[in-house]
Formats: structure tokens, sequence, C-alpha cells
């Protein structure tokens, strides 16, 4: 399979006060389209920054990140901006809806983030709702939803504008075991129709739901 993903001595260092503080130390890694991959380790081993850096919230200090052939390294902030509304989706433990929108207008406002005007919108948002069994819910605003719901109506807003990589942080942290279970069996099913798939877990349950997983420890990768 070709690499969609390719990471290259990627480094990372946060100053704090007049230290500097390493995270990554020469991260090399490869992920192949339609992938589903978990990266695990301990809170504060670096697995967040690397995922921030995939996906184009942050950059490295040292290294190359390449997104489909693009170097992403260098790139102006709007570029970066452009690559995040067109090709990464996003999950987070803590859903970031909006709670004063209904579910269908959470997903939808994804394409307002877009730089071109997508036509099929309202369809493809609606598909997405679908895709994660949400309809019964779409009038209803955050508020009124359980977590799993939540989380539900967050990967339809990641999936929407059919992205080549979806990122997920912890994306069932904040959930119980059985609703875990069923967030991770719609991520199953999302690669199963070939999406590809890095979600970061400390939980190794978790990650033994993914093809395969790659372990983070004090910044660099481990066998």
């Amino acid at each position: 399979m070709a690499d969609l993903v390719k990471l290259t001595g990627i480094r990372k260092t946060f100053m704090v006060g007049a230290r500097s503080v390493p995270v990554l130390q020469g991260i090399d890694l490869c992920i192949s389209r339609g992938e589903f991959v978990a990266v695990m380790g301990a809170s504060g081993s670096g697995k967040s920054t690397l995922l921030h850096i995939l996906g184009c919230l942050d950059r490295p200090t040292e290294g190359t990140c390449l997104i489909e052939d693009q170097n992403t390294t260098h790139i102006s902030d709007r570029q970066l901006s452009h690559i995040r509304a067109r090709k990464i989706g996003f999950v987070f433990q803590t859903f970031n809806l909006l709670h004063q929108l209904t579910v269908f207008e959470n997903v939808e406002l994804s394409f307002h983030y877009a730089a071109e005007e997508v036509p099929d919108a309202r369809e493809k948002a609606l598909q997405a709702i679908v895709q994660v069994g949400l309809m019964h819910r779409i009038g209803h605003k955050p508020p009124e939803l359980s977590g799993g719901e939540m989380q539900r109506a967050a990967i339809a807003r990641a999936i929407c504008k059919g992205p080549s990589i979806l990122l997920a942080d912890e994306p069932t942290g904040s959930l119980d075991s059985q609703t875990g279970r069923d967030i991770l069996d719609i991520f199953q099913r999302l690669h199963a129709e070939g999406a590809t798939i890095v979600m970061v877990t400390h939980d190794p349950a978790i990650a033994s739901r993914a093809g395969r997983i790659i372990t983070v420890k004090d910044g660099s990768l481990v066998a």
C-alpha cells in the first residue's frame, strides 16, 4: 500500500521558561492508506504531540512530515489550515461540540471551514449522521445527548467531508466501557469501508482493536 503519511526525523522541543524540554526525539513513521493504527504510551510520553503534528495542529522543531506527498513542515499557516479542513478529521475525548447547535448543525458546521463551497454539504452531513446511527437525535442539542451520542456526533462531523485520515485522541476516555466498545465498533466499520485511522490510547484493550500498534516512550518509538 502507498504511504499516506511519512514522518522522518521528527523532533519537538518546547520551551519552559529558559529551559528546553524535548518531547519527540527523532520519530520515523509511515502510515499506509487504509491502515488503522493505535498509538500507545504513558501520560507524557509524547503520543498526543505526535498526533498534533500528524494533524497539522503543531509543527515539528526538526524533521519532515509528508501527507499525501505534500511536505507540511514549512508551509504557511493558511496552507496548514487548508490541509486540516480538506484532508484531516479530528475526534477528541471531550467531543468539542457547540452546545447551542443541534447534531445536524454541528456536523454541517464542518463545511463552513472549508476553503471552497461544498454544494452537497447538507446531503453529506446527513449521510455521516446516518453512518454513525444518530438520525433519531438529529434535531437534539449536545446537552440533551448521552456521552456516546455526543461522540457519535463528533465522529459524524469528522467524517462528513471524506477526510484522507481520521485522527482520534482518546476517543473513549470519557465513556463507560459498553459505550466505548460501541464507539470502537464504529471506527472498525469505518476502517472496513476504507478509512485511514490513527487513534491515541493508553489502554491495551482498546489498542487491540486496531490493525497495528505503535508505542511511544520518552519521545521515541519502541518496538
